[in-house]
């Protein structure tokens, strides 16, 4: 193959057209893409090994390993993956200022590492659960980009029908999003108590961000979870402030992982894909293995304030974030990894980029252009497979019809 590229590459230079003034550029922009082409099918690794940070441990003797492998088509899923949900809150954000999206909505950039990693260390067929900031575990779960926005924007093409929004999406094997602080740590002990009363091999992720730890749910869940031996990791997302609050000032203790206090626990560093992914790997082998839950707790960032209502720059300043942007993003360190390590060049990374800003802008389309859902259908799914029935409105002379 590479003999064969290279032959066409001197064509190409040794051509009429390259001698000649107007066709020089044409020539060489040929090369160059010949060139490109060499690399693509011959140069790259097909892997590579890299040092990760080395997690905190709670009652555990080893940790996960502070070496890991990549492979080519890895890094460019993780690298895809990461941009697409960037790339989507973005386009929420500017759709939100259009108050084409309305209500509340919490966005993901900056946590990328986080649900990319995770995802890539469990099955398809283990089950997760998260509080509000849910779009980007909706994506790696499975749901489509157009799904998502057409969600936000509230119409019929949404993946709940357009009556959820932003903290209601679900997919099979994921459970949302869910409104209230701290409310699916107990749901998600549940869906794992499920796990084991069925036999089935399978786990649950549970997750919660820093502002929620502190609940009283959440140390009775780990209570029972640790009784019952449950499959579940509970994960707590620490982006460092629980609304415009820093964690510093609203816990004693900012040892997530500790928390558990009987059970084990690991931090691991929540900016990077790859130690997100080794740790969720360790994590899912120690429940699988009927050992009981685990705590893992993920330092991340937000780059975004906790909601769109909220300009995130009151409790915090501009340089802070800009400081993690420029030494932490999850999209950059991955990117570099790839690129000083052989595994893809910048301009295939281009290239990726520009498909998925196509894809983002295609999928915006299609939410502010889908059809809202009709007043009929407002009191559906109300149950699931149940006949009809119905239901009374905002007043005893209106009346609607649920159906599954």
């Amino acid at each position: 193959m590479r003999k064969m590229l290279l032959a066409v590459l001197s064509r190409v230079l040794q051509s009429p057209a390259a001698a000649a003034a107007g066709g020089k550029t044409g020539a060489i922009s040929e090369a160059s893409r010949v060139m490109v082409a060499s690399r693509n099918y011959a140069d790259f690794a097909n892997e590579a090994t890299f040092e990760i940070k080395k997690c905190d441990l709670h009652r555990l003797e080893e940790g996960p390993s502070t070496t890991t492998v990549m492979t080519r088509e890895e890094g460019l899923q993780y690298y895809k993956t990461m941009q697409t949900i960037r790339r989507m809150e973005l386009k929420s954000d500017q759709l939100y200022k259009q108050k084409i999206i309305r209500g509340f909505c919490h966005l993901y950039d900056g946590q990328e590492a986080c649900c990319v990693g995770l995802e890539a260390a469990i099955k398809p067929t283990d089950h997760v659960i998260t509080a509000y900031r849910a779009h980007g575990f909706t994506y790696t779960r499975g749901v489509p980009v157009r799904e998502i926005l057409a969600e936000l924007t509230g119409r019929k093409g949404g993946c709940a029908k357009g009556k959820g929004g932003s903290m209601h999406m679900y997919t099979k094997n994921f459970y949302g999003g869910n409104g209230i602080v701290g409310a699916q740590v107990p749901l998600g002990a549940g869906v794992a108590l499920a796990c084991k009363y069925f036999g089935k091999n399978e786990i649950c992720l549970t997750l919660y961000g820093d502002g929620a730890a502190n609940q009283g749910q959440i140390f009775e869940t780990y209570n029972m979870a640790a009784l019952w031996k449950l499959p579940c990791i509970f994960i707590c997302e620490n982006n460092r402030y629980g609304m415009g609050t820093s964690v510093e000032r609203a816990a004693a203790s900012t040892e997530y992982y500790r928390r558990g206090d009987f059970i084990p626990g690991l931090r691991v560093d929540g900016m990077d894909v790859l130690c997100v992914r080794e740790a969720g790997k360790f994590a899912a082998e120690y429940c699988r293995s009927g050992k009981g839950p685990i705590v893992m707790e993920l330092q991340t960032y937000r780059y975004h304030g906790h909601s769109m209502s909220d300009p995130g720059i009151s409790y915090r300043t501009r340089e802070e974030i800009q400081e993690v942007r420029s030494k932490s993003d999850p999209i950059t360190l991955l990117k570099d990894r790839m690129v000083n390590n052989n595994l893809a060049s910048i301009e295939e990374l281009k290239d990726i980029d520009v498909a998925v800003r196509k894809e983002i802008e295609e999928a915006a389309q299609f939410a502010t252009t889908d059809p809202e859902p009709p007043l009929e259908e407002l009191c559906n799914h109300i149950y699931f497979n149940e006949p009809p029935f119905e239901v009374r409105g905002a007043n005893q002379w209106t009346r609607y019809k649920s159906a599954s």
